[in-house]
C-alpha cells in the first residue's frame, strides 16, 4: 500500500517491499471484497454520497482491488500507490481504473479535483507525525464537502516484517488508535460522522479495524 514521500526514512523500503510482492499480493486480494459486507457497505455509502460525476480516489490502492470494484459500478475512479510494480499490476487487471504513482504526502491530483476518497489500510504505514501532512493533501484533493473513508487496524503496535511471500522486506505496520486518528482529521479541516470497528472475518489477520468516514470542511 501507500507510504509517505521518498527521502524520508523508510519509506524506499516501503516502495521496495510491496514492488517485490505486487503479484503474489494482486492474487491474494483481488477478490478480498466478496468476503467483507461491512466493507462493501460502506464503499456503497461512499458512492451514493459522491456526486454522480465525480471521481473517487482510492489512496493507497494496491493492485487496485477496492478501485476496480468502485469502477465496475460505473463510478469514475483514480486509484494512487507508491508501488509502481502495484500500479502496473492495477493497470492489467482494471482497465477501467486511471492509475497513477504518487504518494500520501504529495498526491498527484488538482485541488478539489475528486468527489470523495477512500484509503483502505495505507495510512498504516506513515510515522504518526506524519499523518497530519497526510489528511491536509487528502484535504486539499477533495472537492468541497467531499467524504473520506479511512480503515487501520487498532492499537499502538508496530508490527516489521522482513520476509513477505519469500521476498527479503523491511516493513513497519503501525496500528492507530481511533480517537488519535479522529483528532488528526478534526485538525485538519474534516469533521467526522461515522466511527465504527469490527473484528476480522476469517482468513484475515487477527486484529481489531476501525473505519472512519470523514467530511471536508471550509472553502
Amino acid at each position: 500500500m501507500l507510504s509517505a514521500v521518498e527521502g524520508h526514512g523508510g519509506h524506499d523500503s516501503v516502495r521496495h517491499g510491496y514492488d517485490a510482492v505486487a503479484e503474489h499480493y494482486a492474487a491474494g486480494f483481488r477478490d478480498e471484497l466478496a468476503g467483507k459486507p461491512l466493507d462493501r457497505a460502506l464503499l456503497a455509502c461512499l458512492i451514493e454520497q459522491t456526486e454522480p460525476d465525480a471521481p473517487i480516489a482510492d489512496l493507497g490502492c494496491g493492485p487496485g482491488h477496492v478501485a476496480g470494484w468502485l469502477a465496475e459500478r460505473g463510478v469514475r475512479t483514480v486509484g494512487v500507490d507508491l508501488s509502481a510494480a502495484m500500479v502496473a499490476v492495477g493497470h492489467q487487471d482494471h482497465p477501467a481504473v486511471e492509475f497513477r504513482e504518487g504518494d500520501l504526502l504529495a498526491l498527484p491530483a488538482a485541488d478539489g479535483e475528486f468527489g470523495s476518497a477512500v484509503a483502505f489500510y495505507s495510512i498504516i504505514h506513515l510515522h504518526p507525525s506524519e499523518l497530519r501532512g497526510a489528511f491536509q493533501q487528502a484535504h486539499r484533493a477533495l472537492c468541497p464537502s467531499g467524504l473520506f473513508l479511512v480503515s487501520f487496524h487498532i492499537g499502538s503496535e508496530v508490527r516489521h516484517m522482513n520476509e513477505w511471500w519469500g521476498h527479503e522486506v523491511s516493513i513497519d505496520f503501525r496500528f492507530l488508535e481511533p480517537a488519535h486518528v479522529v483528532d488528526v482529521l478534526e485538525k485538519t479541516g474534516f469533521r467526522v460522522e461515522m466511527r465504527t470497528e469490527r473484528m476480522p472475518y476469517a482468513g484475515e489477520v487477527d486484529t481489531r479495524r476501525a473505519y472512519l468516514l470523514a467530511r471536508r470542511t471550509g472553502a
